[in-house]
């Protein structure tokens, strides 16, 4: 069964069941405290927690996802048979509670057994469970193991376990969560490493968890106390990747249709074997599908968050590029057999800024590298202190001064290199401490007028270059405006005068700035723009910047201030454009 199989079942099976499928959330969160998407519940948080009806937004209890996963704990993992830093998560839901319709534990156990046993032809003799044994005040879930038994599996293939591996969430440090049902799969004695070995073992790979049926109804507040939850939610998430490679009885996914197109071509690029080389092509293979994905999400590469994760994953594939002595041209190659594979399924992989971001960041990275391992041969010895130094003056990662340090048989203490660079966030933090939400530096009136023309501008910008310009970041003071956005190339002078006219004929019109509160659901419709990485409540201020006639030129999600009227701002002026890190623009503007 190759994927392309395996995903469409999973996605006809739940909807003869009456479910409706939800299109995967973005690898960005709205919620803010988390990095990225770790688990399809995620853009489910709000109805799980009854915050929000999930009948006024989707009509019903019952949905299911294919939903775009990532986990940044595996990276220094990947290579072996199991990990993968993105990855898919199939997912079916029943959220809350009415009179008929609605299912709970006792529904998910049959629908999860039916679609292993029935559609995909797995033994249910070979199916093993695990649940909750109580922990923390809350009580061994009885009930689930009485329903396991009552279809069809026996005591003896039930086993307890605590918090750690029966007790799922939340994703952030508060939220919903509960107690939950895994489903193990016994590939057989040869893969065992005892006769005593059972589910979750950490000798052999002999039991796979294949999907975790997450029995939602606890909430955990901020002092680590559980409440029950208004209402009662079944979450549950299979690792596709994971079934994929059982179905097919192969020890990894990266030995499925997932990657063989990609694993040949590298191949023949490299002039080298899989099989001679599983770790190095396993991280290729990994890395710029991950790196495609996040990119795909408006995700750049930068020196934190989001940001670093995916400098640290090109860097890393580049690194590993120049081992197998791969030839120019090979990050346009090998992300073209990612997109080819995912395009159907994930459009918004097709898009042509990709490979624009990989190679400026490639570019960037050649160049640390010649300079860093300029540096670092100098050294008689490296310690975290040292390791921080090449990070921060060289861009020079940790993971490549541990990777060069073990090859001269030295250890770096990585307590000392985290220990400053917390003192370098404190320092980075003092520096910027008192300013105003929105990158304003102060509210004095020119000030205000930047911040006005700084709508006008992004709106001008988007009219021009497209819809794909996104603002990443603004500072704005009373001499002149900064505002970094997504775009691949460097404007040209044709286009930077387009910009400044548009905005000078938008201050020439006199629109209205209005500002006007709405739920944040609504602001998103009618296609607000939102800072990135803002926070923000249900209901949100939003400016627009309108005729007459409430025909809108901008629309922003902003807590101001603003001027009344654009006739105000005076002539506005772009001063500079520049790279600011790769895949991001950056203009300055006065307005005189």
């Amino acid at each position: 069964m190759n994927s392309s199989e395996l995903r469409d079942k999973f996605l006809k099976y739940f909807e003869s069941k009456g479910h409706r499928i939800v299109p995967s959330g973005s690898l960005l969160p709205e919620d803010h405290t988390v990095l990225l998407t770790t688990a399809g519940m995620q853009q489910f948080v709000p109805y799980l927690s009854g915050s929000k009806d999930v009948l006024s937004d989707f009509s019903t209890r019952h949905l299911y996802s294919s939903q775009k996963c990532f986990r940044t704990v595996d990276i220094d993992n990947v290579g072996d048979d199991t990990h993968h830093t993105f990855f898919e998560m199939l997912g079916n839901w029943s959220i809350g509670t009415d009179e008929e319709g609605r299912y709970f534990k006792a529904g998910a156990i049959k629908y999860a057994l039916d679609f292993l046993v029935n559609v995909l032809g797995l033994d249910q003799k070979k199916i093993y469970i695990t649940i909750f044994s109580g922990e923390n005040g809350i009580a061994r879930d009885d009930e689930a193991d009485k329903l396991w038994q009552d279809q069809g599996i026996p005591g003896e293939r039930i086993f307890d376990f605590g918090s750690e591996d029966n007790f799922w969430g939340p994703t952030a440090t508060t939220g919903p969560c509960g107690p939950c049902s895994e489903i193990h799969y016994d590939r057989g004695s040869e893969y065992g490493c005892t006769d005593g070995c059972s589910p979750n073992c950490d000798q052999c790979q002999r039991y796979v968890e294949i999907w975790n049926l997450v029995f939602m109804e606890y909430h955990k507040d901020e002092s680590g106390n559980y409440s029950k939850l208004p209402q009662t939610n079944i979450d549950t998430g299979i690792g596709f990747e994971r079934l994929l490679s059982l179905l097919n009885n192969v020890n990894s996914s990266y030995e499925t249709d997932i990657f063989s197109d990609f694993i040949a071509l590298l191949e023949d690029i490299a002039g080298v074997k899989y099989t001679d080389n599983q770790k190095e092509f396993r991280i290729m293979a990994d890395h710029i599908r991950s790196s495609v994905f996040l990119i795909a999400d408006g995700i750049r590469p930068g020196n934190v968050t989001q940001g670093y994760i995916l400098r640290r994953l090109l860097r890393r594939a580049i690194r590993v590029a120049n081992l197998l002595k791969l030839p120019d041209g090979f990050l346009a190659d090998l992300s073209a057999v990612i997109v080819a594979k995912y395009g159907d399924v994930y459009p918004e992989t097709e898009d042509k800024n990709i490979l624009a971001v990989m190679e400026e960041e490639k570019e960037k990275f050649e160049l640390t590298l010649e300079n860093g391992l300029r540096e670092f041969d100098k050294l008689d010895h490296i310690d975290g202190k040292i390791a921080f130094n090449l990070y921060s003056s060289y861009g020079f990662p940790l993971e490549l001064s541990k990777e060069l340090a073990k090859e001269k048989g030295i250890e770096i203490n990585e307590k000392d290199f985290y220990s400053e660079f917390t003192k370098h966030q404190k320092i980075s933090r003092t520096a910027t401490a008192g300013r105003f939400k929105g990158g304003l530096a102060d509210t004095n009136p020119e000030t205000i007028r930047l911040h006005t023309a700084h709508h006008l501008l992004l709106a001008a910008l988007q009219q021009v270059l497209g819809d794909h310009v996104k603002q990443r970041g603004s500072n704005i003071t009373s001499d002149r405006l900064r505002i970094d956005f997504v775009h691949p190339d460097k404007l040209t002078p044709e286009q930077l005068k387009k910009v400044e006219d548009i905005v000078n004929s938008k201050i020439e019109e006199g629109l209205n700035v209005v500002r006007r509160e709405m739920p944040k659901d609504d602001a998103k419709k009618i296609g607000a723009e939102m800072e990135f990485g803002g926070k923000y409540g249900d209901i949100v201020s939003v400016y627009f910047i309108e005729d007459e006639k409430g025909n809108a030129f901008s629309k922003e999600f902003c807590g101001g201030p603003h001027l009344k009227n654009t006739r105000e701002i005076g002539h506005f002026k772009i001063k500079k454009e520049e790279s600011s890190s790769a895949g991001v623009r950056r203009i300055k503007a006065v307005v005189e």
